[in-house]
């Protein structure tokens, strides 16, 4: 659970190796401990044998998992690990934290989330005076080099709400995707070509739309995310 983009209690563990997209296994207090991922992305990068985790303890003891695994240090040669966020559900808590302190909009801003229009779904809607807007989330944790990029295995649904938003920019809305960058430590957003170029031709076409494309980065420590600093993005 997260009060505040903070979790109530966060415990260091060793990752140790992933079973399946939901399930992983970690050493904890020098035992084999089952957690839940809470990301059902590659993380390839992220979840290395041996690498430090942190995990959020649940309080629901109905659960078959006690601990969701929330968070990892990256190696890095020559520098110190690099912390990142890898839940993949906290970046729209984060964007709306952040919208409704933001200068994007004004602070008398109706903000309302997971907004349903026509056959799309957007994470959110904003009302703002005469601005109509709609708003996609997507949370990134790939980097490499400094550079945040997304996403780190091929999306037709991500696809799919980028043409929805271009649909919203043809009917006089506002739209926006925002890219929720996990971590710091970053110079640039770019699309992962190399894994998914129909995503980057999609968001290079919304772009061209009228489709406001925003990156920022987070600051990030093992119980809390928030959002920081835009960074820029090259297409």
């Amino acid at each position: 659970m997260v009060i505040n983009m903070k979790y109530n209690k966060v415990i260091p563990a060793i990752f140790k190796e992933r079973k399946n997209r939901f399930i992983a296994t970690v050493t904890l207090s020098g035992s084999d401990e089952t957690v839940h991922v809470k990301n059902t992305g590659r993380c390839k990068e992220l979840l290395v044998k041996g690498c430090k985790v942190w995990l959020s303890v649940s309080d629901n003891p109905l659960r078959k998992t006690k601990y969701d695994l929330i968070c990892s240090e990256k190696p890095r040669v020559n520098q110190p690990p690099l912390l990142i966020n890898l839940d993949s559900q906290i970046p729209n808590d984060a964007a709306e934290q952040w919208l409704r302190t933001a200068p994007l909009f004004s602070k008398t801003a109706v903000i309302r989330r997971e907004y349903t229009y026509g056959n799309s779904r957007f994470d959110f809607y904003i009302e703002d005076g005469d601005r109509k807007a709609f708003l996609e989330v997507k949370g990134v944790t790939l980097e490499k080099g400094g550079v945040a990029s997304f996403p780190d295995a091929p999306t037709e649904r991500g696809i799919k709400h980028l043409n929805e938003l271009i649909g919203c920019i043809s009917e006089g809305y506002e739209a926006y995707v925002l890219f929720v960058i996990q971590m710091k430590e970053i110079t640039s957003f770019t699309p992962n070509d190399e894994t998914h170029k129909e995503f980057g031709d999609a968001l290079r076409l919304a772009n061209a739309s009228g489709v406001k494309i925003i990156a920022m980065d987070c600051i990030i420590t093992p119980d809390s995310i928030v959002i920081d600093k835009e960074v820029p993005v090259v297409l």
